[in-house]
């Protein structure tokens, strides 16, 4: 008999918009949670980036909303209310990314939201932790890195800030607050009791970068500066081969032995400047530079194999294309065909991480108010209640958009 998947009859509310807590809940739903995607009437605003079919299923959308059911209902109506506390009584887990003062307008804080349902673990993902002078601001993606000293560190020693080219904070913070969720289920199992979980986007990104970037400022007072002298050096970067571009990674004293070997200066391996890995460390720059060097001077396949051979790690650089047909993801089947109702045929990629036997086939991502009249009715409304609720506004019920809302239906 098929095991059942770890998060089987665990139901999550889902408030979030963006991209944070919607990967929050997509883990869950990969691991088996029922997870309600409640939207506004307008719809979570990812749905119209890159929607050049106009149906309001854009391919981030698409991503990070699957195996979700979703409601489509107006919090801000006065007769939500009805609607949203049969959803808390019901559910396990409540997420949200809202602001205090818009959480607090909507009675969803942690307190109204436990008052209802005791035992639900209650998790808020904010920009900016409780109690600070930040705690009420306005927080994406692009504001945490900065806040965070990742754009500085990014940028370089002296160097103007920058960005990383991907969502970095949110999809951290995203994954950080599913392993407190899942944290606080099990203390919940021995207790009884329902958990709160608050999980601010610059206090979890600050320890993030802190890791390995204090450096000398661990100690206090401060023994030398902050940073990490492998990161910083210029030189780490995919190197260039005689014909194309592999990323290498020499760490251990035996790898770097065998490198030396490889370049036939074996000698290298007793200089005292490539010794250890403390000496590597403050001689990094001349020893990326010389691998560099080294590497330039045959093709990237014949560096493949070298390295391959000696258990140094190594890979060509992959384009976001390149995915698509690498050889270990495709042997691994990595990705999947999907037949979306609105939007077509759909390549996405399958769960990565797996939990026990049990695999979790994941429904498409909801069209705008898809499960609304279906999650309703399994809280007890009726037809007629349904139908009074979408008469006055609070909610839209299966009714698949075929574009960006219109004013008729805001």
């Amino acid at each position: 008999m098929a095991s059942k998947p770890p998060l089987d009859g665990v139901r999550v509310v889902d408030l979030s918009s963006t991209f944070m807590g919607p990967y929050c809940t997509l883990l869950l739903a990969q691991w088996g949670a029922d997870v309600v995607k409640v939207e506004p009437p307008a719809g979570d605003v990812v749905r119209y980036i890159g929607d050049s079919r106009g149906t309001g299923m854009g391919p981030v959308f698409l991503n990070v909303n699957r195996g979700k059911r979703g409601v489509a209902l107006d919090l801000k109506h006065a007769g939500a209310r009805e609607v949203l506390e049969r959803l808390v009584g019901g559910a396990d887990v409540f997420v949200h990314n809202l602001r205090p003062a818009a959480a607090r307008r909507l009675r969803i804080t942690a307190e109204d939201v436990l008052g209802i349902n005791p035992r639900a673990v209650y998790c808020a993902l904010r920009g900016f932790g409780a109690g600070g002078p930040y705690a009420d601001r306005p927080a994406y993606d692009d504001v945490i890195q900065a806040a965070s000293g990742m754009a500085a560190v990014q940028g370089g020693p002296g160097g103007s800030a920058e960005y990383l080219r991907t969502a970095a904070a949110d999809k951290t913070v995203g994954l950080m607050a599913a392993a407190a969720v899942l944290a606080a289920l099990h203390g919940r199992q021995a207790s009884g009791r329902g958990q709160v979980v608050e999980v601010p986007m610059l206090e979890t990104m600050a320890g993030f970068m802190l890791l390995e970037q204090q450096g000398g400022w661990v100690f206090d007072p401060p023994a030398g500066p902050t940073g990490y002298a492998r990161t910083e050096s210029p030189h780490r970067r995919p190197y260039r081969t005689a014909d194309g571009e592999l990323a290498v990674m020499i760490y251990t004293d035996g790898q770097w032995r065998a490198f030396f070997e490889a370049i036939g200066r074996p000698a290298l391996a007793d200089d005292p400047r490539y010794r250890t890995i403390r000496e590597r460390t403050e001689h990094i720059d001349e020893l990326y530079a010389l691998v560099g060097a080294e590497l330039a001077t045959r093709s990237t396949a014949a560096w493949q194999a070298e390295l391959d051979a000696r258990d140094i790690p190594a890979t060509r650089v992959n384009s976001v294309s390149d995915l698509f047909e690498d050889p270990h993801l495709k042997a691994t089947g990595f990705f999947e065909r999907v037949d979306h109702p609105v939007a077509g045929p759909l390549r996405l990629a399958r769960p990565a991480v797996s939990v026990g036997q049990a695999e979790v086939p994941l429904r498409p991502a909801p069209v705008l108010g898809e499960h609304t009249a279906e999650v309703l009715r399994e809280l007890g409304l009726t037809g007629a209640d349904i139908e009074r609720l979408r008469g006055a506004g609070v909610l839209h019920a299966d009714r698949p958009v075929t574009g960006r809302p219109g004013p008729a239906d805001t």
